[in-house]
């Protein structure tokens, strides 16, 4: 895990928008497309408004969330729709979307198509993170229904995932997607999320999610 460091949060959100702007750039040198997975959420946001503008060929990339709640693409609590209105516009809007949504009322009835789709563009070119006081990401909880099965070495590329707590199913890429992205970023803000990161490099996977990707994770953090 590398931590860096960040004197206030516009800051991070241009640096780290011109950091990913160059590793998608440098993907696309050796790749026809490169795949580019992010988290829906308020974290993201700032990152988005900066990197739309950045000046590369969007229309080689595609983008896909890194887990979606079982919602109607343009509801409020949508990640798609986030991602579409902060981060598919400008430039970017010239960009693929990979949507992990289908016509089913659970996310089980079009598992299987969707993560039949995602396997044709992995492994990840750049992954984007966030990463909830409980250690979740992406939407891989602590203590939810099958999340060892999403853990797991030989897991499929996506988990339907019923966190307790929580209003909507869900649809997640699983551990080893995640973790096997060729270039991995976290963003997390302040005191209570930095200190809940350090304590999660002593806990399992299955107590903290977020340990089974951190390795040769860049770790971006603002107060």
């Amino acid at each position: 895990m590398n931590l860096i460091e960040y004197p206030d949060r516009d800051m991070l959100a241009i640096d780290l928008a011109n950091l990913l702007a160059g590793e998608l750039k440098a993907a696309l040198l050796s790749h026809d497309t490169a795949s580019f997975a992010v988290p829906g959420g308020t974290t993201p946001g700032p990152v988005f408004d900066a990197l739309c503008a950045a000046p590369l060929e969007w229309d080689r990339v595609l983008v896909l969330p890194t887990d979606e709640r079982w919602v109607a693409p343009d509801h409020a609590r949508s990640n798609e729709r986030l991602i579409r209105e902060h981060l598919l516009v400008a430039r970017a809007a010239e960009a693929r979307f990979l949507s992990l949504h289908g016509p089913g009322a659970h996310p089980e009835d079009d598992l299987d198509d969707i993560a039949a789709r995602v396997a044709q563009v992995l492994p990840l070119s750049v992954l984007l993170l966030g990463m909830g006081a409980d250690y979740h990401v992406a939407s891989l909880f602590p203590g939810a229904p099958g999340l060892a099965a999403a853990l797991a070495d030989d897991a499929p590329p996506l988990a339907a995932m019923a966190p307790a707590g929580q209003a909507e199913a869900r649809i997640s890429l699983t551990a080893p997607v995640l973790d096997g992205a060729l270039k991995k970023h976290l963003v997390i803000y302040g005191t209570d999320k930095r200190e809940a990161l350090e304590r999660a490099r002593s806990l399992s996977p299955e107590d903290a999610p977020v340990q089974a990707v951190l390795s040769d994770m860049n770790v971006h953090w603002a107060e």
